[in-house]
């Protein structure tokens, strides 16, 4: 499959978007006290700093710990927002590890025929977020009014109750957001 080009150039340069703490906020409910989670592409650490009361392991490839070549020896689920041009691959290790997950990625990925094999066979759940995530995106930083895309929690394993699930997040005025269920 061809990358799209304006979501890859050829230094990766694109995937290096930065996740902001709180579009981690619809899924904290979910999280185990006691878990060790894996957050495998951390980054700058955002979602790391946001699950800090947690045993997070932390990887990414920048730091030499490849995803589809490393796994800790031990964890109870993953959390994190994997590089978008590699989406369909990470849901797919995913799967195979057979731990449960929750990958933050394009709501695009309901609509592949790659994910929905996947999902048919294991089954996922969805949390879509309003509005949009600001991401900071490699060459502006968070000087944008958003993502150009909307994104979605694909979770598996971790009981959400629901196929589908909205979460509205509220900005309140210290610029972070607060989760309210809808």
């Amino acid at each position: 499959m061809k990358p799209k080009l304006n979501r890859l150039d050829n230094t990766g340069t694109m995937d290096r978007c930065q996740t902001p703490a709180y579009a981690l906020a619809p899924i904290l409910p979910f999280l185990k006290i006691g878990w060790i989670i894996w957050e495998p592409a951390a980054g700058e650490g955002n979602l790391v700093k946001a699950m800090q009361s947690y045993n997070v392991i932390t990887t990414d490839i920048l730091t030499g710990q490849d995803f589809f070549s490393y796994t800790p020896k031990k964890y109870d689920t993953i959390v994190t927002n994997p590089p978008f041009s590699q989406k369909y691959k990470w849901l797919s290790r995913c799967y195979q590890l057979n731990q449960p997950f929750a990958l933050l990625m394009p709501v695009e990925v309901l609509g592949a025929k790659q994910a929905q094999v996947l999902f048919e066979e294991f089954g996922t759940e969805v949390i879509f977020l309003r509005p949009r995530v600001n991401f900071k995106m490699p060459n502006k930083g968070l000087n944008g009014s958003g993502a150009q895309f909307p994104v979605a929690w694909f979770t598996w394993g971790l009981g959400i109750g629901q196929q589908i699930s909205f979460a509205k997040l509220r900005v309140v005025p210290d610029e972070q957001m607060v989760l309210e269920l809808a």
